[in-house]
């Protein structure tokens, strides 16, 4: 494993063109006396785990959380998305040991693990006071890095249960911990680095560091979901991290004002970001999310320069004839969405950091409202994107359909202009692309606390004050902060719950886990998904080539 960071470390310092110098001073071996010459040099070092962190929290990882849930799928759109069946499988949970999204993650999740790891080794035999830095300094950073471990082994836990535990680069081959064993690991590095942490000074910008706030929300969502992990309720442990955060024990953090204040281009001066990750400047942070989510000529819309593929979308609200689904609670989550909720209107960029909406949704059109028409099913006509899934261009005389009645809408059914698309990261136009995913990206957000809370309150039975939680966050979404359909003692159940948890968090990765909290991952029905009833599903496999590289790694249960 040290080998792998040797050469990722090598290869990022290529990058950098750092070994360009002519006046290089060589050693016969590189220790970390040699190696780090300044404060400089410690902090490059350091956030070499953050920025694969921020790389972490996008692309497979998230795909895992999304596709495989209620709120989003890729449909196949006439020649286009089959990909050999690979989306059919994570929407109808077939996946199998050999798929890539779930070896990305497995291995992933390892690789953050060892970089903390070096790094650690490296920062603990530094004399910080010759580098002009304190020994508070050198606790500190320790502990972000354990809090750093203590994060991707929580993800990994979530995923995939026990892993292998690391704590030095030593070890090689090892066999996988329990589910309780990783726990009880996460567990410590979170008290410890608690402990060891400094709190943000009020009213400082964030700038991805993680303070002690940050590690108190990861043992909050730790606790929070342990009955999923280990079996063991621990609501009440959460419920007590959770009401100390929004007290104000761990630093001084609020909800902010603006429903887009912590997502929009300044985010990271947003007093509601416990932890995010800094991508300012990072012009291929998103690329991902651009790619899978928008239209070929989308560019137009947006004013830019760059192409999607098309792919994802919401899941839909309405049956082809134009009607809500009835038949099922979980998904549509266009439709959960409040009229009247600012948010739901479609994306538009105002120029500078002001934009409004999140959704492209309706006629496609450029900023100066000229038609944007299609290149496939709707070659030469204007695309009108619709929350439905069916393919409309094929009913008519003559046709394969002689109604939309006669529609199936399922997965293989979509067309170009199928589905609503979420703008969650803001896109200013080309003449503005200094700002192109500016924007940090938020991990633990306050809000995020707050509903933790109100669960907790609602899984004791205190419903008014459940309510009420979930109600602060939800007012900054209206105008003159007037819901017109708050939570209430009476309308909270567990699906409105789930609910909010999906408008509040739309697209933020984290769907799948609120499922499976709810043991409604494998036992609900959404669009044209049906419960499997396999528990054993809640997890993902060990990816095939681990188990190949490891012969002491064995399978889930479940999974041949």
């Amino acid at each position: 494993m040290r080998i792998i960071i040797t050469i990722t470390a090598c290869f990022s310092l290529l990058l950098m063109q750092s070994c360009l110098k002519l006046d290089q001073e060589f050693y016969s071996e590189v220790t970390p006396s040699t190696f780090f010459k300044n404060k400089s040099d410690v902090y490059a070092a350091l956030y070499r785990p953050f920025t694969h962190a921020r790389w972490y929290v996008g692309e497979d990882r998230w795909r895992l959380q999304e596709y495989t849930a209620d709120n989003f799928a890729i449909t196949t759109k006439g020649r286009h998305w089959y990909n050999g069946g690979e989306n059919e499988r994570y929407h109808y949970h077939r996946w199998t040991p050999d798929d890539n999204w779930i070896w990305g993650t497995w291995r992933g999740t390892l690789m953050g693990v060892a970089l903390c790891l070096d790094v650690k080794s490296d920062l603990a035999q530094l004399d910080y006071e010759k580098l002009t830095m304190t020994a508070e300094d050198q606790v500190a950073h320790l502990a972000q890095l354990d809090a750093l471990i203590a994060f991707f082994y929580m993800r990994g836990l979530d995923y995939f249960g026990g892993m292998p535990i690391f704590t030095s680069l030593e070890g090689e081959s090892l066999p996988r911990n329990t589910d309780e064993e990783l726990f009880k690991h996460i567990e410590t590095l979170l008290q410890n680095a608690i402990e060891a942490l400094p709190e943000k000074a009020q009213d400082q910008e964030t700038e991805g560091s993680l303070y002690k706030v940050a590690a108190a929300a990861m043992l909050a969502q730790l606790y929070f979901n342990a009955e999923s992990y280990i079996s063991k309720p621990m609501y009440t442990e959460a419920k007590a991290i959770a009401t100390d955060i929004i007290d104000n024990k761990y630093g001084t953090y609020s909800l902010d004002g603006d429903w887009n204040g912590p997502h929009g281009f300044n985010n990271n001066k947003s007093p509601e970001l416990l932890w995010a990750i800094p991508s300012k400047f990072k012009y291929l942070q998103y690329d991902w999310f651009y790619a899978d989510f928008y239209h070929y000529n989308t560019r137009q819309y947006f004013d830019q320069d760059m192409g999607g593929n098309n792919g994802a979308h919401l899941t839909p609200s309405r049956q082809p004839n134009g009607n809500v689904y009835t038949s099922f609670k979980l998904g549509k989550p266009y439709e959960k969405f409040t009229a009247g909720d600012v948010r739901k209107q479609p994306y538009v960029y105002n120029g500078g950091d002001d934009y409004e909406g999140m959704f492209i949704i309706g006629p496609h059109k450029t900023p100066d409202g000229r038609p944007i028409n299609g290149g496939e099913e709707y070659k030469d006509k204007p695309l009108t994107f619709v929350d439905q899934v069916g393919r409309f261009s094929e009913v008519g005389p003559d046709k394969k359909y002689n109604s939309i009645e006669q529609l199936p809408s399922k997965m293989s059914e979509g067309e170009e202009n199928t589905g609503v698309r979420l703008v969650k990261v803001p896109i200013p136009n080309i003449g503005n692309n200094d700002k192109r995913w500016g924007a940090y990206n938020p991990v633990i957000r306050l809000a995020e606390i707050y509903y933790i809370l109100a669960e907790c309150h609602f899984r004791e039975g205190n419903l008014a004050e459940a309510a009420s939680l979930v109600n602060q966050v939800r007012k900054r979404n209206f105008a003159d902060q007037v819901d017109p359909n708050p939570v209430t003692s009476t309308n909270l159940d567990k699906y409105r719950l789930l609910d909010e948890w999906s408008i509040e968090f739309l697209g933020e990765g984290r769907r799948r886990t609120d499922l499976i909290r709810w043991n409604a991952f494998v036992t609900e029905s959404w669009w044209d998904h049906q419960p499997s009833q396999s528990a054993h599903l809640n997890r993902f496999p060990v990816p095939t080539q681990a188990i190949s590289g490891n012969n002491n790694l064995q399978p889930n249960p479940g999974y041949n």
